[in-house]
């Protein structure tokens, strides 16, 4: 079996937070893969509320520096790693004092979604992008672990799609239990044109909310996997109606599980 170059972008992945049901996925799932010869490269934001410390993270100075442009605005794009050393697996983050210095995730004290979760997609995205062309490294396989990701299909499909190191690269998009409650900024889609996307095709974000940001997502994924048994059922059945390459959701505890996303990489 060939082996591939598999890029992930997880917003979440334990032990660097908490333990739910898509951090526990991305951190076996990254691991499995690796285990069964595929080259991995894999990215989380870094979020403020992980202790660097503890968890021995520190600066990449060679892929850190460079500012990315949102809405106008010059935002320091800093690039650290961490080893989870019993999976000897390397994780990328993408930091950014604007952005991910608040400790927390998504939301603020009172339970409120952030205002600006729709830019800061937008930068780790970017950052994810940027800090990959750096490394010069071109993936076969981008699968999209999480909400936080969900821009990525966007750039790779429409705005890096001339660049070499992306050229011929499958987009996987994971629908899973973490939805989001209030639509994201009502400028989102327009920060997205100013990217470089096509504004043709956009119609469906003037209301960016979990389900449209997904169903357009979906649109532009190469494969599509179920990763929660709670996942959204209305956006279940629109994948399925795609017609597009699908895995089903199935327990990451059965024998069989990660065998079957490798052979689903596979057959994209």
């Amino acid at each position: 079996m060939a082996s591939r170059k598999i890029l992930y972008v997880c917003q979440e992945i334990m032990p660097y937070l908490p333990e739910t049901e898509l951090s526990s996925l991305s951190r076996h799932l990254v691991q499995a893969m690796q285990e069964r010869g595929n080259e991995i490269r894999t990215f989380m934001p870094r979020y403020g509320c992980i202790n660097e410390r503890r968890n021995q993270l520190h600066e990449v100075i060679r892929l850190s520096g460079m500012n990315l442009i949102i809405d106008d605005n010059d935002h320091q794009l800093i690039i650290k790693v961490a080893s989870i050393p019993s999976a000897r697996i390397q994780i990328y983050f993408i930091d950014n004092d604007d952005y991910f210095s608040r400790k927390a995730t998504f939301t603020d004290e009172s339970g409120e979604e952030f205002a600006d979760n729709d830019e800061r997609a937008i930068f780790f995205a970017r950052g994810v992008l940027e800090t990959v062309k750096k490394l010069n490294w071109s993936p076969s396989i981008v699968h999209c672990m999480g909400w936080m990701s969900a821009v990525m299909p966007i750039y790779l499909k429409q705005i890096f799609h001339d660049e070499p190191l992306f050229k011929d690269v499958k987009v996987v998009v994971s629908l899973a239990d973490d939805k989001f409650v209030k639509p994201l900024d009502a400028g989102f889609s327009q920060r997205v044109i100013n990217e470089g996307a096509d504004e043709a095709k956009l119609s469906e974000l003037t209301l960016p909310s979990y389900e449209n940001l997904y169903r357009f997502v979906i649109d532009y994924a190469d494969g599509i996997v179920v990763s929660s048994a709670n996942a959204d059922e209305s956006l279940i059945e629109y994948a399925r109606q795609s017609g597009k390459p699908m895995l089903e959701w199935e327990d990451p505890q059965s024998a069989e599980c990660f065998d079957n996303y490798n052979r689903f990489y596979e057959n994209l």
